[in-house]
């Protein structure tokens, strides 16, 4: 096995953890879950990443999916350079948060109006927000295994009951914010129903990630989606689709583009701001008048549509815009997947599967991919964290947890996925 040089990395952990909370700014990169030391990174480029100790990675985090089109892109970069020239932000208007909102108009026809935010958390805040102000309610529905920001009355688990109301899952989280949460399991239609037939005119509405990213990648079943939006239709409930994460990633329309269901409301992050902090939330006209100043939904923020952020996300989405972009993008990511469920199997190993849509996949160590945050919490978890390790160890930087989803970018094809499959080859043999 590998043993590669991580002493810059161990110390710059050691002295974080003095003055930030488990030494990270964000709790999965804490490798807490997978166990071991985090890599800290000190530049990428492409498909690659370097850690402090001057180890190369091939990437599949890509910045939590941001970095779509390569790390770095020239284009990119000179585009933040170009704006930072005219200073870093103006709490005022710009030229540029008009285009950007023309361009994901242009993209996403569901967004008939949008606001930019900082954060996709912001966005998904606002737009719970919002639902709630334009149809008089207080309930939401959301599903089990669905992440949707650090939002108070979203980070809520189920209850001890099919219809019951959620419980808090972080401290710091009053009950009576999660309890106008209903929390049901992801791809299960009946309690969908049964819950709008016991609660539908006080549900204000449903989010939900239309392809699940944050218990690893599972995709939505048969019929569900156009559920959701049947049940929300019916009682006047707004269907909220959160594609901070999949929006620009699985496709150029995200996952309404792929399943043909029209949200009310959409948020987005990520790829939007190409690798800068950047939200925003929309959707019909008439629900977005809900929002100050037109409306009585309060929302702001000092950094919203900042300059350099636009102009990165700008960049980007002029990028994947160009004809084949997403057609290479799901080829290359298909390939990937494919190998490594052959050398699975070739090394013996039947307890394996994965999935990919887009730009975006999943591994799994079980037999199939899994369909709810039930099936994640099933598979062989202590055998992937073997195959993370060893993998990391070979050069190859997956998400440091069973239940996230992996990411890749245009800039992978060719050396790096072979790079990727000798790895996993030497990693299965190793953990079998």
């Amino acid at each position: 096995m590998p043993n590669p040089d991580t002493r810059k990395s161990e110390a710059l952990f050691a002295k974080a953890q003095e003055t930030i909370p488990g030494g990270v700014n964000s709790p999965v990169r804490a490798f807490r879950s997978v166990g071991g030391t985090p890599r800290f990174f000190a530049r990428a480029a492409g498909p690659y990443g370097w850690d402090a100790d001057g180890n190369r990675y091939v990437d599949y985090i890509c910045s939590w999916g941001p970095a779509i089109v390569g790390h770095a892109h020239p284009d990119v970069i000179a585009a933040v350079k170009k704006a930072a020239e005219s200073g870093l932000s103006f709490g005022a208007p710009t030229a540029g948060e008009i285009e950007i909102a023309e361009w994901i108009r242009s993209l996403l026809p569901s967004m008939e109006m949008m606001r930019l935010t900082s954060s996709g958390t912001e966005a998904t805040m606002s737009a719970i927000r919002v639902a709630r102000g334009y149809t008089g309610r207080s309930k939401i529905i959301k599903f089990e295994g669905c992440y949707h920001g650090h939002v108070d009355s979203l980070l809520v688990k189920a209850g001890s009951g099919l219809l019951t109301f959620g419980n808090p899952t972080s401290a710091g989280v009053p009950e009576s914010f999660a309890a106008e949460t209903i929390v049901l399991n992801y791809n299960d239609i009946e309690a969908v129903k049964q819950c709008f037939s016991q609660h539908g005119r006080e549900i204000a509405a449903i989010i939900v990630e239309p392809v699940a990213g944050n218990m690893n990648l599972v995709k939505p079943a048969k019929g569900f989606l156009e559920t959701l939006r049947r049940q929300c239709d019916q009682y006047g409930s707004v269907l909220i689709f959160d594609e901070v994460m999949t929006g620009f990633r699985v496709g150029p329309q995200g996952v309404q583009g792929l399943s043909g269901v029209r949200p009310d409301l959409t948020t987005l992050g990520k790829v939007i701001g190409g690798g800068m902090p950047m939200g925003a939330f929309g959707g019909r006209k008439d629900i977005m008048h809900c929002v100050a100043p037109l409306g009585p939904v309060y929302q702001a923020g000092t950094l919203s549509g900042n300059p350099i952020a636009v102009a990165a996300g700008l960049a980007t989405l002029k990028i994947v815009s160009a004809p084949g972009f997403f057609e290479k993008l799901t080829a290359i990511t298909a390939d990937l997947m494919q190998g490594m469920q052959q050398i699975a199997r070739d090394c013996g190993e039947l307890n394996f599967s994965t999935d990919s849509v887009g730009g975006m996949f999943g591994i799994y160590f079980s037999a199939l991919p899994p369909a709810t945050f039930d099936d994640v919490n099933n598979s062989d978890r202590e055998k992937f964290n073997r195959f993370f390790h060893a993998m990391l160890s070979r050069g190859v930087y997956l998400a440091p947890s069973a239940f996230e989803a992996g990411f890749l970018s245009i800039a992978h094809e060719g050396e790096p996925i072979e790079q990727t499959l000798i790895a996993a080859r030497e990693s299965f043999q190793e953990i079998s």
